[in-house]
């Protein structure tokens, strides 16, 4: 027996599992929340984004960031599709690097009130400087594991 959505989520509807039009901002996009099935429990997902984009918001041109997303659920999961379409909308999106890895992690945190989740906006350089941007929510959960993010500092990311 498959078992559908949860429409509990104070969302009309999931993105997940129907066709929906890619954002074309960060403030159109929709973030769905589901149900976390193991909310008494303390663990930790991870959301790895290797090919961000957004754009230079003074030359236009564009900015590429590997993401990494960090978080121990609360009562909701962020839904996958849904997170997906987000970072897509930041690709005609004006922003510096630090508004855009710390805009990210606000707005997580915002719509799924986790545990607590961490953000590392890993910048590949742009006239020579990567820029390395961490943002994250109170402290960690006493006893929780929580690995390195594993990305090195830069020596021609890859």
């Amino acid at each position: 027996m498959s078992k559908k959505p949860s429409k509990s989520n104070n969302s009309p509807a999931l993105q997940l599992g129907r066709a929906v039009e890619w954002p074309d901002t960060p403030e159109k996009a929709k973030l769905d929340r589901v149900p976390n099935p193991q909310a008494d429990t303390d663990y930790l997902v991870r959301f790895t984004a290797p090919e961000f984009t957004s754009l230079c918001p003074v030359t236009g041109q564009p900015d590429f960031a590997h993401l990494m997303i960090d978080y121990a659920p609360g009562q909701w999961l962020l839904e996958s599709k849904s997170l997906k379409l987000y970072i897509a909308s930041f690709r005609n999106h004006g922003a510096f690097h630090e508004d855009c890895t710390v805009m990210i992690g606000k707005r997580i945190a915002a719509e799924i009130k986790p545990k607590w989740l961490r953000i590392g906006g890993y910048w590949y350089p742009r006239g020579g400087i990567p820029i390395d941007v961490f943002w994250q929510t109170g402290r960690v959960p006493k006893g929780m594991w929580v690995p390195e993010q594993g990305v090195a500092p830069y020596r021609g990311r890859g």
